[in-house]
């Protein structure tokens, strides 16, 4: 049944902000759009938990906000809400994936034991779109550091692809590497005086722990509202339904979300009472 509305109803163009004075001050660069994001009593003078640098989240749905989005996003300072309409374990490996990215420091997805073969070594750059792999002892991302091979060291059509891996990477032995105490600034700078390409950290074990890159030093310049958390990974938040919260919040929190958004087509139902 239809409903007519008897108050005026307005349009964006009936509205006009009236220029005041403009000082030196007032340019682009000192403007801030940081946003609060959850409720908070400011006249009890409580702030909100978590802000935005700019105003803008990524709608909670599969053709919208995935990893990548959430990831794209939070390097400009807004947030991405990763949707729900997917298995709780596909949920949460998403979100577990945005939060390996620390702020210059990149936690390595694409790893390779050294008795693997180049062939394995190949599938794995094709599946991840990654050329830099971390070779361990044990093939995982904070598995004993062996060393570090790219698509530069060897030619596919020159090679056997049975040949194992250790055969063509560089060895730790060769390998400029930084400890997990090293901040990005120094890192950053180890990479120009030593003219590498990357720079993995290893904690005091020899594990892998993170991997920075040359080309992410221009990324961050490139991003000043990155948005992060008190370990400067990027921030990401997750869409809840009404029927399996009870399985899904808690491992969706174990991931690293940052913050729960319900996701309903409408707020008045019987299952949000």
């Amino acid at each position: 049944m239809a409903y007519f509305f008897d108050e005026p109803s307005h349009t964006f163009d009936e509205y006009l902000l009236i220029p005041g004075y403009t000082s030196a001050d007032c340019i682009p660069a000192n403007v801030s759009l940081r946003t609060p994001l959850v409720r908070f009593n400011k006249k009890a003078g409580e702030k909100s938990a978590l802000y935005m640098n700019i105003p803008m989240v990524s709608a909670v749905m599969q053709s919208v906000s995935n990893d990548k989005m959430a990831i794209a996003l939070a390097k400009e300072g807004g947030i991405s809400f990763i949707y729900g309409s997917q298995t709780i374990a596909d949920q949460a490996a998403m979100i577990a994936h945005v939060k390996m990215y620390k702020a210059g420091f990149v936690s390595s997805d694409t790893n390779i034991r050294p008795d693997q073969t180049l062939q394995e070594l190949c599938d794995k750059i094709e599946q991840t779109g990654h050329s830099t792999v971390a070779v361990t002892e044990n093939g995982e991302h904070n598995g004993k550091l062996m060393g570090i091979i790219t698509e530069r060291d060897f030619r596919m059509s020159h090679c056997n692809p049975e040949d194992p891996v250790s055969k063509y990477m560089t060895p730790l032995k060769d390998l400029v590497v930084g400890h997990s105490d090293i901040t990005l600034d120094e890192a950053n700078d180890l990479i120009w005086e030593r003219k590498i390409n990357q720079l993995p950290i290893v904690d005091k074990n020899g594990n892998l722990q993170y991997l920075v890159f040359r080309k992410d030093y221009a990324s961050h310049e490139e991003h000043p509202l990155e948005l992060l958390d008190g370990q400067k990974r990027y921030i990401v938040g997750a869409g809840i339904n009404t029927r399996d919260y009870m399985e899904r919040v808690p491992l969706l929190l174990k991931a690293g979300a940052d913050v729960l958004c319900l996701d309903s087509s409408e707020g008045f139902t019987e299952w949000q009472r």
